[in-house]
Order: structure tokens, then sequence, then C-alpha cells
């Protein structure tokens, strides 16, 4: 199957959204616990930039998860 980055960035952006909210944080929380700015979270979860792998690892980590599972969602 092959997967296109429009859709994988979308729905990347879609999960991390839900994972933020699931776990009570408002975009300033991650940011801060990311240590970048608010509005590249809010661009990550529009699908508005294809973020980097550092970036990726560091919403994984404060989000308290592991990077597959970030990785880890239903394409839609």
């Amino acid at each position: 199957m092959d997967i296109s980055e429009e859709a994988f960035i979308i729905n990347l952006g879609v999960h991390i959204r839900q994972l933020r909210e699931k776990k009570g944080l408002s975009q300033q929380d991650l940011a801060d616990d990311c240590g970048i700015p608010r509005n590249q979270i809010g661009r990550i979860e529009r699908a508005k930039i294809n973020t980097g792998i550092k970036t990726l690892i560091r919403i994984a980590n404060a989000l308290d998860i592991e990077l597959a599972d970030l990785l880890s969602f239903q394409l839609k």
C-alpha cells in the first residue's frame, strides 16, 4: 500500500492533537514541554508543516510515549 506524504502528515497531526488532548495538555503546555514555539505545535497539528524527527522525538518524550507509538495510527 502506497502512503501519500500529505495523508501521513495530516493523520500525524490529528494523532498528535488526540494524544495531547487525552493527556489534558494545551498546545502551550506541549510546546513548553518540548521547548518549541506553540505556533509550531499548531502548524504540526493542522498539517501546515512537515516536521523533523528531532521535533517528533521531543513531542513523544513530552507526551511520555514511545516514538513508535507517536507514529502508529490508522491512515484515513
